[in-house]
């Protein structure tokens, strides 16, 4: 993404977070978070990542609420970037923070054994380390 593209994205993350914590009355679009935003070249469209932290099951109401409440949160954003025409909004639900708690809890559960010095490589046969270089003879 251009720097302007990055720019447009923030400014848009920033604006809808603050539309949904203050001014959406929607309680289905209560602690809804923007994860991320991306937006195309022309900045005629805005892809919008969203996720009910910690709950997974709110999944189909916040799209309902977001669907219903998008022609609002469309002129807002026009409003608050002072431009004529804002981007269309394509809201999307963030699986990236389900798939990282999903990888942390199988990491949890994971039970692995302490190693078994014996089953080691560097096991008694093949162990060097325990040379006297001093006893060793000089090379010519």
């Amino acid at each position: 993404m251009s720097i302007k593209q990055d720019r447009v994205a923030g400014r848009i993350r920033e604006i809808l977070s603050l539309l949904l914590l203050r001014e959406v009355a929607d309680p289905r679009l209560h602690d809804v978070t923007v994860t991320d935003v991306k937006i195309d070249t022309e900045l005629s469209d805005a892809k919008i990542y969203v996720n009910a932290l910690g709950d997974e099951t709110r999944r189909a109401e916040v799209m309902s609420g977001l669907k219903r409440a998008n022609s609002y949160l469309r002129r807002e954003v026009a409003h608050r970037l002072q431009v004529r025409s804002a981007p269309m909004l394509h809201f999307f639900w963030d699986e990236g923070l389900e798939r990282s708690e999903r990888v942390q809890r199988i990491f949890h559960d994971l039970v692995i054994p302490p190693a078994d010095p014996h089953d080691a490589e560097g096991s008694e046969e093949t162990d060097i380390a325990a040379v006297d270089y001093d006893e060793e003879e000089p090379l010519d």
